[in-house]
């Protein structure tokens, strides 16, 4: 044979070594549901986690941030400070206003005692007065004047003692505005109410915030899930609790444990008019998968999200799980 006529030939072997080469490799990375057992679904996402986010409860500048963004952070945290000079201003003027409420209230009680005494020597006078006008020893005149005298000595009492309660009073609604402000200046600190790591830091010192003004989003390291989507046939037979297995692209050769948390209510991906079987089988569910808190407290400091991977559920649980997803976890 010539070698113009095997040239030909040699490029159609070339050709069909690289087809079967590609078919080798695409066949490598197709994923092995195919292997799997009909009692285990699987769903392909990405690790997610719950974020919060700390944000300013009153508007103003902020002083400190006493984060940086990666740290690794536990619940109280102190994450940054806003200014409080004119707070501290207005604490030291109700502290002022409840020091004069409370001398007001002593002057008053001073002034009742006084009212007391005026009270019971009026009503002593009288009463000599209504025993001499007996043997007419005074007049009508005098013991109507000393009956006038306690009168007003008893009134004056009476006015005395709603100047307490007036006192009592101021005393209460300056310890109310000292608790505001109080209040205040305590969420001026800000604190972190979760455990985690800090994401983003979105404020910086010197910054004026408005109220509900965000500095940090903190990532909840013991709070990491999972969405995948199900079709209808087997999203039927998950339920919240199902013990579940989660394989990162990161991490192939580890099978790290889990559990359904949650199981949509509604399908997603649902045709305007479903009406034959084949379109009923396009429906799907939303089903988280999330990771337990107590095994991810061993691993907090690796957790990532934004990582993709692969989920399984057990649809029947009286069935073992097939033996390349039993758990193996790196160490610690």
């Amino acid at each position: 044979m010539s070698s113009s006529n095997s040239r030909p030939y040699m490029k159609l072997l070339v050709a069909l070594a690289l087809i079967a080469l590609l078919a080798i490799v695409g066949w490598q990375f197709l994923p092995d549901d195919d292997e799997l057992p009909e009692y285990v679904a699987s769903g392909n996402g990405r690790i997610e986690a719950t974020q919060v986010d700390v944000a300013t409860r009153v508007p103003g500048r902020l002083e400190s941030v006493f984060v940086a963004e990666g740290d690794l952070i536990e619940v109280g945290t102190p994450v940054a400070a806003m200014d409080t000079d004119e707070l501290d201003a207005s604490l030291a003027a109700a502290e002022a206003n409840l020091s004069q409420a409370i001398e007001g209230k002593r002057l008053a009680e001073a002034v009742v005692k006084q009212r007391e005494s005026e009270k019971r020597l009026a009503r002593a006078e009288l009463g000599r007065f209504e025993a001499l006008i007996e043997k007419g020893h005074v007049s009508r005149e005098q013991l109507d004047q000393a009956s006038t005298v306690a009168e007003t000595a008893d009134a004056a009492l009476q006015a005395s003692r709603v100047q307490i309660a007036s006192a009592q009073a101021g005393i209460e609604a300056a310890q109310a505005s000292i608790r505001k402000i109080e209040s205040t200046i305590d969420d001026s600190h800000l604190e972190s109410p979760i455990g985690g790591r800090v994401l983003y830091r979105l404020a910086e010192p010197g910054e004026v915030l408005a109220a509900g003004g965000k500095v940090a989003t903190i990532l909840d390291v013991t709070d990491v899930y999972m969405t995948v989507f199900l079709p209808t046939a087997q999203a039927g037979k998950v339920r919240v609790g199902s013990e579940a297995r989660i394989i990162l692209d990161a991490l192939p050769d580890f099978v790290v444990p889990a559990e359904v948390s949650f199981v949509a209510a509604e399908a997603q991906f649902t045709p305007k008019a479903v009406e034959t079987r084949s379109e009923r089988e396009k429906l799907m569910f939303r089903v988280r998968i999330r990771i337990d808190a107590e095994l991810l407290k061993a691993y907090r400091d690796r957790v990532k999200t934004g990582v993709p991977g692969d989920a399984y559920v057990r649809l029947d649980e009286s069935k073992p799980w097939p033996e390349n997803l039993l758990v193996t976890l790196p160490n610690g």
